[in-house]
């Protein structure tokens, strides 16, 4: 499944990260990437350990907290938390799938796994404000050429073949976060969130139907069978 997540970030919060990140010390990008992306890889990126890293994250995280659509999609028991990384100069990062696990070292002397099942780009830069840096996104969904205006967010399974095209102009400026889901299975996910949308909807229209709590009650059981908790 993919997602637009539109106005993920309210305008006031955007352009705090942004200002915060007009002085941020850039590392290579590379240092996070496994050995065969490394070698597609050509971006610069805030160290993970950084504080600047951790304050903007945490703000990141609180947004999507409140989210009710990235939830629903997401379904998430674990988030990495939230990195950032800058395109410029021809800056690019080539075709490649996501490491299968990363390990979340937030948290003084642990190492959380956490399976990536879900990536989530969230972009900062308005797209008039450089040429290129689009996410190709293909999988059974087709390719996908994703550019959204700042603020929004794309939501895409983990196991997509994906790439970030060469910055010609200007910079691109991104957050980006992985999800580890209570449901593993990018199809299951869908057929919850296909249906957890119809009962919105019809919860909206009709708040009174008597199909409400028989829909309602298929997508708790089945959330209860296939989700890992």
């Amino acid at each position: 499944m993919l997602l637009h997540l539109p106005d993920l970030l309210e305008p006031a919060r955007l352009a705090h990260i942004r200002q915060r990140l007009e002085t941020a010390e850039w590392g290579d990008g590379r240092i996070t990437a496994g050995h065969q992306s490394a070698r597609a890889k050509e971006n610069l990126q805030l160290p993970e350990n950084s504080p600047l890293a951790s304050e903007l994250g945490a703000l990141v995280l609180e947004a999507v907290s409140r989210d009710s659509s990235f939830f629903a999609a997401a379904l998430p028991r674990r988030i990495y938390p939230p990195l950032f990384n800058c395109y410029r100069g021809g800056g690019r990062f080539g075709n490649h799938i996501d490491n299968a696990v990363r390990y979340d070292r937030s948290q003084p002397n642990r190492a959380e796994p956490v399976r990536t099942d879900v990536s989530v780009t969230i972009f900062l830069s308005p797209p008039e404000d450089y040429d290129g840096g689009e996410l190709l996104i293909e999988d059974t969904f087709g390719s996908q050429r994703v550019k959204l205006p700042a603020g929004h967010a794309v939501l895409y399974p983990a196991s997509s073949l994906h790439q970030v095209t060469a910055v010609t102009r200007g910079q691109r400026l991104a957050a980006f976060f992985w999800v580890q889901s209570m449901v593993r299975d990018d199809g299951k996910r869908r057929l919850l969130f296909d249906l957890d949308l119809s009962i919105r909807q019809l919860t909206r229209d009709l708040p009174e139907h008597p199909s409400l709590l028989g829909l309602t009650g298929t997508y708790h059981n089945l959330l209860r069978r296939w989700a890992e908790v």
